[in-house]
């Protein structure tokens, strides 16, 4: 089974920066997409960026020019600048996969707290 285990989140200034990685192992299926999903309370869970293999990342408009979604063969980056409190919510590195693309995975979640 493919598994996610994310890093980096914390509690920032806003207008400061945070690096989330995320690493997948186990069997790793070609093509795959992996990407980061945020989810803040009382919200339902969003798409940040994705990046499929070989593929270059896209992004949701609210943070096109402020993250960088950048992967390494089976580990994924989100370089976050300039954070607003807005973009305070748990994280979630995600990964799709397999035949039709029937396989997705969840990392455990990383709480990015943006306070003012």
């Amino acid at each position: 089974q493919v598994q996610l285990v994310e890093s980096g989140g914390g509690v920032v200034q806003a207008g400061g920066s945070l690096r989330l990685s995320c690493t997948a192992s186990g069997i790793i299926f070609s093509p795959n997409t992996m990407g980061w999903y945020r989810q803040a309370p009382g919200e339902v869970r969003t798409l940040v960026a994705e990046v499929s293999s070989g593929s270059s990342p896209n992004y949701a408009d609210s943070v096109k020019a402020r993250f960088t979604c950048t992967r390494d063969k089976d580990t994924l980056y989100l370089q976050m600048n300039m954070l607003k409190a807005e973009d305070t919510a748990v994280y979630y590195c995600s990964y799709i996969g397999g035949a039709y693309r029937s396989l997705a995975v969840w990392g455990q979640g990383s709480l990015v707290a943006v306070f003012s």
